[in-house]
């Protein structure tokens, strides 16, 4: 499925559920954002997105505990989990994307490679489902990946969910 068919069933997902979006971009650098927003009348569902690069960003935007992002990494399913349960306490959505990953081309360890990401998505009052993806490719190629994924895993959370 190309992005904007993928974009445009989340949208037409959430205005039936009436569900507005929150999404947290570490990764993607507000390509997700960009891929919904492309779509007429995305405005009814995006509530509004963050893009937290940073350590300080992510505590000063969103709250999370600088002790977690230290303990795990910002690269990690606990970081996606609180970035995406935070975004939702600053927001006005119902449900929250968050994704954070290491697109290369620097920037991997053997522990955490180029490629490595994971995507949280959240339902207000709910635990987050976090994933743990390893995606092949070039910079471009990896956050594409990364937005794609994200917006099949909610899309599949809204479906099981809503």
């Amino acid at each position: 499925m190309t992005d904007d068919v993928l974009a445009a069933r989340v949208l037409e997902r959430c205005g039936r559920l009436g569900v507005r979006l929150v999404l947290v971009e570490a990764c993607t650098g507000g390509g997700l954002c960009a891929r919904l927003t492309d779509v007429p009348g995305a405005s009814a569902v995006v509530e509004r997105g963050f893009v937290p690069y940073s350590h300080e960003s992510k505590v000063e935007q969103l709250g999370v505990p600088l002790e977690l992002l230290q303990a795990h990494g910002s690269v990690s399913a606990e970081a996606a989990e609180a970035l995406a349960l935070a975004a939702l306490e600053r927001s006005r959505a119902d449900w929250s994307v968050a994704e954070t990953g290491i697109a290369g081309p620097g920037g991997g360890t053997p522990q955490k490679p180029v490629g490595l990401a994971f995507i949280a998505v959240a339902r207000r009052g709910a635990r987050a489902t976090v994933e743990r993806h390893l995606f092949t490719g070039d910079r471009s190629q990896v956050r594409r990946a990364v937005a794609e994924r994200a917006l099949g895993l909610l899309l599949e959370r809204l479906n099981v969910e809503s």
